[in-house]
C-alpha cells in the first residue's frame, strides 16, 4: 500500500513537474509595437512605419538587448497613431506597446518592464515669449498643443486645462514658431529633440509640470515568467551602466 502510495505521488510530482516546464512555450514571441517617439524610439528613415532594423533610439537599444539578454523572441513594428498600437497592446494577448508612461491609472491594464528612461513633463514656449508661470494653473490663460492620445494630454484633460491636440508632436513645434500655441505641453528630453529636427531652435522652458518614468508595457496575458526574465535583464543592464550609456549616446 505504501508502495503503491509513493509511486502515486512520484507520478503526480513528475505530472506537476511538466506543467511547470511547459508553463511557457520556448518559442513564446512578443509582437513589439512602438512609434516615432525621438529620441526614445523613431524610425530611420523618419516614415510612420517601420519594421525591425529599421527602428532606432534609445528605447529601442535598450529594449533590444533586453530581450537578446532574457532570451525571449520578439518582432518589432514602429506604426502610427500611437492611440492604435496602445489599443492593440491593450486587448490582443502577447502584444506590448514602449515607450510609455507608467501612470496610477493605467497601473491594473498592462504588466510592466522598466524604467527605461525619464520623461520630464513641460511647457515650451518661443525664446522671445514673456510668459512667465509658476503654475500649471496660471497656464490656463494661454493656448496651449498637445500631442494626442499621450499621458500629457491626459493629464491636462485630469487637471482641467483646455489645449489643442496634433496627431505628431513636432507638429506642435511648428504651431508655436507660427505663433497658432503660446506653450507646447511636452516631454523632456523628446520636446526638444523633436523641435531641433524641424529646425526649431531656441524653445524656452517655463514651466517643469511633472515627470514620468517610460516603460515597456505588456498585455496582462504575458506570462509572469516573460516579465520576470525582462526585468531582470534590464535590471544587470542599468547595474552595469549599459542603460546611461545608450542614453548619454544620444543626447
Amino acid at each position: 500500500m505504501f508502495k503503491r502510495l509513493l509511486i502515486t505521488l512520484a507520478g503526480t510530482l513528475m505530472v506537476l513537474a511538466g506543467a511547470v516546464r511547459a508553463e511557457v512555450d520556448p518559442n513564446y514571441s512578443v509582437v513589439l509595437l512602438t512609434e516615432n517617439f525621438p529620441p526614445y524610439n523613431m524610425a530611420i528613415n523618419g516614415k510612420n512605419f517601420a519594421h525591425e532594423d529599421n527602428i532606432d533610439g534609445i528605447a529601442v537599444d535598450v529594449v533590444r538587448e533586453m530581450f537578446k539578454r532574457a532570451g525571449v523572441q520578439y518582432s518589432l513594428t514602429l506604426r502610427f497613431p500611437w492611440d492604435r498600437i496602445y489599443k492593440l497592446a491593450l486587448e490582443k494577448p502577447g502584444y506590448g506597446v514602449f515607450v510609455t508612461a507608467r501612470l496610477p491609472e493605467r497601473e491594473e491594464l498592462f504588466k510592466w518592464v522598466g524604467p527605461i528612461g525619464p520623461d520630464d513633463w513641460v511647457l515650451l514656449a518661443k525664446g522671445d515669449s514673456s510668459i512667465n508661470l509658476a503654475s500649471l494653473d496660471e497656464a490656463k490663460q494661454y493656448r496651449i498643443g498637445a500631442y494626442k492620445g499621450d499621458a500629457i494630454s491626459e493629464y491636462l484633460v485630469d487637471k482641467g486645462v483646455e489645449h489643442s491636440t496634433s496627431l505628431r508632436d513636432q507638429e506642435n513645434a511648428r504651431k508655436l514658431v507660427a505663433g497658432q500655441i503660446d506653450l507646447w505641453a511636452t516631454g523632456d528630453p523628446a520636446g526638444r529633440y523633436l523641435a531641433k529636427q524641424e529646425g526649431v531652435s531656441g524653445l524656452r522652458t517655463v514651466l517643469r509640470f511633472d515627470s514620468a518614468e517610460l516603460y515597456l508595457a505588456l498585455n496582462k496575458e504575458t506570462p509572469d515568467e516573460i516579465v520576470a526574465k525582462l526585468q531582470a535583464a534590464l535590471d544587470q543592464m542599468r547595474a552595469e551602466g549599459f542603460v546611461d550609456d545608450i542614453l548619454n549616446s544620444y543626447l
